[in-house]
């Protein structure tokens, strides 16, 4: 009697699919995991629909307020009153001094708005030499975002840190 052996995998066989959000690995012996793939347009029909009783049914709707576009009748409004002064440094600090300028960062074109609405109308090179001059004296910081660069003044408590920190150095 003749036996005929046939090689059988045993084995273990993995599949793994990602689509989308959604991952699925099956393991086992090649056929049963064929079987299943055969299957798997009912299975994802399952999945899916166990997922969606798992996903948290509340809906956040974030809504950002932006400022309305600059009018030409009420500057005084949009804009913060500060003395006039011919000393450039001290017309920005005034300006980010207020609660205006504490609100948020602003551009440089918001304070060039700011102060040609108080009377100063500053060339715009001659604005941009004067902000990189406080932010290296470190009055006032600076950070680029979608919107350009945009200034703020410089907390005390971080200066006098960065002082102390200084003198120790």
């Amino acid at each position: 009697m003749r036996q005929k052996t046939t090689k059988t995998d045993h084995g273990s066989f993995t599949f793994r699919a990602k689509i989308g959000e959604y991952e699925i690995e099956l393991n086992g012996n090649r056929e049963e995991v064929i079987k299943t793939i055969e299957d798997l347009p009912n299975l994802m029909n399952n999945v899916h629909k166990a997922f969606e009783t798992a996903k948290p049914k509340k809906v956040t709707t974030l809504t950002v307020k932006t400022e309305a576009a600059p009018q030409e009748k009420a500057p005084s409004q949009k804009y913060p009153r500060i003395s006039p002064t011919e000393n450039y440094d001290e017309a920005i600090l005034r300006i980010l001094e207020t609660d205006w300028g504490k609100w948020r960062p602003r551009t440089i074109n918001e304070l060039k708005e700011t102060l040609k609405a108080n009377g100063m109308d500053y060339p715009g090179r001659m604005l941009a030499t004067v902000l990189m001059g406080l932010v290296k004296q470190e009055k006032i910081r600076r950070w680029n975002t979608d919107a350009g660069n945009v200034y703020i003044l410089a907390e005390k408590e971080v200066l006098s840190l960065r002082g102390k920190a200084n003198e120790q150095s």
